[in-house]
């Protein structure tokens, strides 16, 4: 019985520090939200939107305008959603020479590979990333392992509203998710190489 217990002890132990563990960095991920954009008055070679989000695609078209990037390229859009849909009918010009859309995408790590393809194609080598504040940082660890090095990415995270500010963010569902699903995505080239090792 005194074995039985002591292992108890110590899976209650072990359970007791991730859950600080996991705790703390929810804080660290939620303080980050706040953040706001690095590098307000860079241009880039591109801007690109992820889309499913609210403010992404007005903030990009925004951008645009404002001389931030050559082309508008928005990754993950649903077949059948054209260039002028997007763009709206005041800005024509924009859907015509500037503004580009990604179907392929159906996730982040899609709309990175969708993204590393494209700008290839236009042999690019910056960019501007917009997709919501929450999910800038997987996005950019998903994008940072598949462009080049010589791609440089500036993030502009965009606030979708609807959320407690500061640190009561903590307790939102969303961001909450969120986080779970980015130490997954910070996990997962370790299960992969694990798997392989053990084929």
């Amino acid at each position: 019985m005194s074995v039985l217990r002591h292992g108890l002890r110590f899976v209650a132990g072990v359970a007791i520090v991730l859950a600080l563990a996991w705790g703390a960095g929810l804080v660290w991920f939620t303080a980050g939200l706040d953040d706001g954009v690095p590098a307000p008055d860079t241009a880039t070679d591109a801007i690109v939107v992820l889309t499913g989000g609210k403010g992404r695609i007005t903030a990009g078209l925004d951008l645009l305008a404002a001389g931030k990037g050559r082309k508008l390229f928005v990754s993950g859009v649903n077949p059948g959603v054209t260039a002028e849909s997007i763009a709206g009918p005041s800005a024509g010009r924009w859907a015509e020479c500037c503004i580009v859309l990604g179907h392929a995408a159906d996730n982040t790590i899609g709309n990175a590979v969708e993204t590393a393809r494209w700008l290839a194609e236009q042999h690019y080598h910056s960019l501007r990333l917009v997709t919501a504040n929450y999910h800038m940082r997987r996005a950019l660890l998903e994008f940072g392992r598949v462009l080049p090095s010589d791609v440089t990415v500036v993030p502009d995270p965009v606030d979708p509203g609807g959320m407690p500010s500061g640190l009561r963010r903590v307790a939102s569902p969303v961001v909450m998710i969120e986080y779970t699903k980015y130490l997954i995505a910070l996990v997962r080239p370790l299960v992969a190489t694990d798997r392989e090792a053990g084929a």
